[in-house]
């Protein structure tokens, strides 16, 4: 069937790409549609289970993917509004000056971006003020220059990981307040208050919260959005193509199969169409959406849709305090004194920064991997009492051959070098490991904690999918525009973490919560 009603704007996806450009537009005035693959994610205890969320996978999507040889995996996706931002930590950093220039690493060379740090720095503000940042701008010496202090103050360290950071300044490093984005408000303490919506728990990190007082795109943005008039949002609406008129320049169509169940494909039109379904899946759309204008696929005459995929090369790793660390809120602290080189190597390592505290669940999920790596008289509900997390984050780098694929079935298939610049990661992680005993931490006990991402990583860890729908000056080497509109359609934009052409060492969240800003003033111009 088709949908008679005729939108200024539809933006598919709702996460921190769609759902923030979302609430950008809504006060034009004009009409806008949400479209939205799942439904609201339902609030129920489960919420804030380990063994749900963590060990089951409960809220991820049931699906699977293929990579190169052609085996299966799950991947990292949750389908609900909101988009992945339900379940991410809420680190919500920068990336540096220099990851918007060509950086030289081990393995080659991050290509600059078509715009400069200063470009984006009035949007990354805005973001973090949209976003309830806590922090405080001038603590780390790797940031860019700054044009307004964030609107919160940091979150107060916890007594074990004050110490740590005491400690970590104790060995000429530079700790700081990790920005994070929730609805908190503190006493002098560092304590919540009677009327803060965060409570300061221990499921911050990979749960969704169940106050709603984490920054998630949906509380933030999408539910706000909402209350204006001209905003309406259809959920189960899953988007399975786009199409253009006779001459290929224009998108007329979005084809999607709605409904729960018994679902029927009905056609939308709008004059401006905004993709925001996440790196992978947005790929994915264009190129199944090739018709006999596209038959690479939409926005594809570049042919590189689908390619220099990118995803951050991670660790998350546990180390095992002597002391007991009671810490509830963990993750309140980032080191990058490395994260563009060090003094015994040139090239850029990483950053180094807190997860949520892993508490028993967790730990006994990881037990058939940590077989004789942990002390024979340490009980997992001790070790669960002394674990200290760490998320160690470095940069890898786009490859054309690091691409997203369709088969005739049309399943995904996901093509990876998981050995893509991974020497920094592994000076980083040396540099954490020979401090443990300067830390207060057992010098031998590092150890993976790859449950947290439900799985193995790398394939499977893509919730920080980037770069398969690269934006540029050239239409030869990219498909899109400075502003994110596709180099072969007049109406065609892309919003999400598509359009990075490389992925820095950070968090992306939040440049792609400052991009869907930036690209909603430039929509909001041309529809007036």
């Amino acid at each position: 069937m088709t949908d008679e009603r005729h939108y200024d704007v539809i933006i598919i996806g709702t996460g921190a790409g769609g759902g923030t450009l979302a609430h950008r537009l809504a006060p034009t005035g004009k009409r806008i549609l949400l479209l939205e693959r799942g439904d609201y994610l339902p609030r129920e205890r489960d919420n804030w289970e380990s063994s749900a969320v963590f060990v089951k996978g409960k809220y991820r999507a049931p699906e699977f993917w293929y990579d190169k040889h052609g085996n299966q995996f799950p991947p990292e996706v949750n389908y609900y509004v909101g988009g992945n931002t339900k379940f991410y930590g809420a680190a919500l950093f920068r990336m540096r000056p220099e990851d918007f220039g060509e950086l030289r690493h081990h393995d080659g060379i991050s290509p600059a971006w078509p715009l400069a740090y200063e470009e984006l720095e009035p949007y990354y503000t805005r973001a973090e003020h949209l976003y309830l940042v806590h922090g405080r701008h001038g603590e780390d010496p790797t940031e860019g220059p700054t044009s307004a202090q964030y609107a919160h103050p940091p979150v107060q360290h916890e007594p074990r990981i004050q110490q740590l950071s005491q400690d970590l300044e104790k060995q000429g490093l530079h700790p700081f307040h990790l920005p994070i984005g929730v609805n908190l408000t503190q006493d002098d303490r560092g304590r919540a208050t009677r009327t803060s919506a965060c409570i300061r728990c221990d499921r911050v990190d990979g749960f969704p919260c169940l106050l709603g007082a984490k920054s998630d795109a949906q509380v933030i943005c999408v539910d706000p959005a909402l209350e204006h008039a001209n905003v309406e949002m259809v959920t189960h609406a899953d988007v399975r193509r786009l199409g253009t008129d006779a001459t290929g320049r224009t998108v007329t169509s979005v084809v999607a199969t709605v409904g729960d169940g018994d679902a029927v494909t009905v056609k939308f039109g709008a004059d401006i169409v905004v993709v925001a379904c996440g790196a992978v899946n947005s790929a994915v759309l264009l190129l199944r959406s090739a018709d006999d204008r596209h038959p690479q696929g939409l926005a594809n005459s570049s042919d590189v849709v689908g390619r220099h995929y990118m995803r951050h090369n991670n660790l998350a790793l546990m180390a095992v305090s002597l002391e007991p660390n009671d810490t509830r809120f963990q993750k309140t602290l980032a080191l990058h004194d490395w994260y563009l080189g060090s003094d015994d190597w040139d090239h850029p390592l990483g950053g180094i920064q807190m997860l949520g505290k892993s508490d028993s669940e967790q730990i006994h999920g990881e037990a058939p991997r940590w077989a004789g790596a942990v002390a024979p008289d340490m009980p997992f509900e001790v070790l669960a009492h002394h674990a200290v997390d760490f998320w160690l984050c470095g940069e890898d780098l786009p490859a054309a051959g690091n691409r997203v694929t369709l088969d005739r079935d049309g399943g995904i298939h996901l093509a990876l070098d998981e050995t893509n610049n991974i020497a920094g990661l592994k000076r980083l992680r040396h540099k954490l490991h020979s401090m443990l005993g300067h830390l207060g931490m057992h010098e031998h006990h590092l150890l993976p904690h790859s449950i947290y991402l439900h799985k193995g990583m790398p394939i499977g860890a893509t919730a920080h999918q980037a770069g398969t729908v690269r934006f540029g000056h050239d239409p030869e080497s990219s498909a899109l525009d400075v502003n994110c509109k596709a180099h072969d359609l007049d109406n065609l934009y892309v919003v999400d973490t598509s359009f990075f052409p490389s992925i820095g060492a950070v968090n992306p969240s939040l440049t792609a919560i400052a991009n869907a800003l930036r690209v909603g003033d430039h929509i909001a111009e041309r529809l007036q």
